[in-house]
């Protein structure tokens, strides 16, 4: 149970935070990055569930936290003999997301052209949530390749942003604003 009586600590007033297993590291720090763009991710759903798609946002906006306190708690090694049990992805909720996204392309006509992001107000913001979340999956993947991280917390912002892609048509109600190549070069 989290209980948040005072919000300023004074403790990062020096450029360090606490990670979930109390180690501190720089704010800075990649793992730090990684997570702190998992946030922004969930706070530019915030701003998507404004305009639709409330229950679905909702369950991915507390998966984020899920994925958010997966990644501040390193050692996974070691998660069997920490004093509480860890928090850590799972396929199954990779599962879910795949299971939504075909369930939703279904009804979609296939791509033609690559789409350009807009449209509706909910497609637009879809993806802005789409780019914010392969930034966390860049972040989170350079951080794999230096320790070791859940290969679900991959697996899911990898497929988080697919979900956003496809959301994002269904948004637009099949009126996706396409990409023209060269469409406003001069001609020549």
């Amino acid at each position: 149970m989290v209980v948040l009586s005072k919000i300023y600590t004074r403790t990062g007033d020096a450029g360090e935070t606490a990670l979930g297993n109390g180690a501190r590291v720089p704010k800075f720090d990649l793992r730090v990055s990684a997570y702190g763009t998992v946030d922004e991710v969930n706070a530019t759903v915030g701003l998507a569930r404004l305009h639709g798609m409330g229950h679905e946002l909702a369950r991915i906006s507390n998966d984020l936290f899920d994925l958010g306190a997966d990644l501040c708690t390193p050692d996974l090694e070691n998660d069997a003999t920490a004093p509480y049990p860890r928090l850590r992805m799972i396929g199954a909720q990779v599962d879910r997301l795949e299971a939504e996204i075909d369930a939703m392309n279904a009804g979609l006509e296939p791509l033609r052209s690559f789409i350009l992001p807009g449209g509706t107000t909910l497609a637009a913001h879809l993806h802005l949530c789409r780019t914010v979340c392969r930034r966390a999956e860049r972040l989170v993947v350079e951080l794999a390749a230096h320790e070791p991280v859940n290969p679900f917390a991959v697996k899911y912002l990898n497929r988080l942003s697919d979900w956003f892609f496809v959301a994002g048509r269904v948004a637009n109600q099949g009126e996706d604003v396409l990409w023209v190549p060269g469409l406003t070069r001069p001609k020549a």
